[in-house]
């Protein structure tokens, strides 16, 4: 879904849109392949076993059911895992923006007005660390957003393995540095080291959730049940339901799947596909932010 570039907004309100929104029919296209593949299945079952063969056996409806049940407990467990990841990564994104706006509120009232050289590198810094670690998240960089008017910076920068981690520490060492020159006292750089240190622990929460996948033996597990209940869902309902069992083995495993594709989806939240959160968006509020609190005077 490389086509969405942000997180899309919508009215929850709105049936109609939301029933025919193009999500929808991506997630639809996404599954035809093996929904055409049910449904020949499922016709070919019925056409050979029932017409055909006239294989008469015990209905499997009371089994499939117990089973149905067991299945919806793996995907309301999938779901919520891959959500609760999803609503982490929003949290740490919502204290980096809280954490961006009280260190420029805190470095707009202790710097005198005069240190205009280091009011700007604050603004600048401040706001590159949020856009590095956007990028630094989705595995790349976009030297185009970083503001860097020092070339010694940016190469290093721009070399660097781990940007944000970089940023994080060129703020500590001009932030250190005023100390030294003693324009803030041992007070103020430690308020000051609150948020220093908050940008690192949030840089470590959000590496978390992105390199630490949902178990393989679980993705694995489920995605075997999904497919083999699916498979054999014809063999309940042939007899019952005759050529009408195709249309309910594809429902059902439209709706089962798409659960499992939602899940795969949010559970890494920082990139760029339509349910992701929008990075974009914040990284630039945040830039937006810090420089209305220094540039106010």
């Amino acid at each position: 879904m490389a086509y969405f570039k942000t997180m899309i907004k919508y009215n929850p309100k709105s049936w109609a849109s939301l029933i025919f929104d193009v999500y929808s029919r991506y997630v639809f296209k996404s599954l035809l392949p093996l929904i055409l593949f049910m449904g020949i299945f499922s016709t070919a079952y019925v056409a050979i076993i029932v017409d055909l063969a006239q294989l008469h056996y015990e209905s499997t409806i009371q089994f499939h059911s117990i089973i149905g049940v067991m299945l919806g407990l793996f995907l309301v467990f999938r779901i919520n895992t891959a959500y609760d990841r999803w609503w982490e990564g929003r949290k740490l994104w919502g204290k980096l923006v809280n954490d961006t706006r009280y260190l420029a509120i805190k470095i707009n009232n202790i710097l005198p007005v005069d240190r205009t050289a280091d009011r700007e590198f604050f603004i600048d810094m401040i706001a590159n660390i949020a856009f590095a670690t956007k990028e630094h998240l989705r595995d790349s960089i976009l030297v185009s957003e970083l503001s860097l008017p020092d070339e010694t910076l940016r190469n290093n920068v721009i070399s660097s393995t781990h940007r944000p981690n970089k940023l994080a520490d060129a703020l500590f060492e001009r932030t250190n540095q005023l100390y030294k020159d003693q324009i803030i006292d041992g007070y103020q750089l430690y308020i000051l080291d609150k948020e220093l240190k908050g940008f690192v622990d949030m840089i470590g929460g959000c590496e978390r959730i992105k390199t630490t996948p949902i178990p393989f033996s679980f993705s694995m597990f489920i995605k075997k049940f999904l497919f083999i209940y699916s498979l054999t869902l014809p063999v309940s309902f042939a007899w019952q339901f005759g050529y009408w069992t195709t249309p309910i083995v594809i429902l059902t495993f439209y709706f089962l799947v798409s659960v499992e594709l939602i899940s795969e989806e949010i559970e890494d939240p920082f990139g760029e596909d339509i349910n992701d959160l929008p990075l974009d968006e914040i990284c630039f509020k945040i830039k937006k932010n810090v420089e209305e609190i220094m540039l106010k005077n």
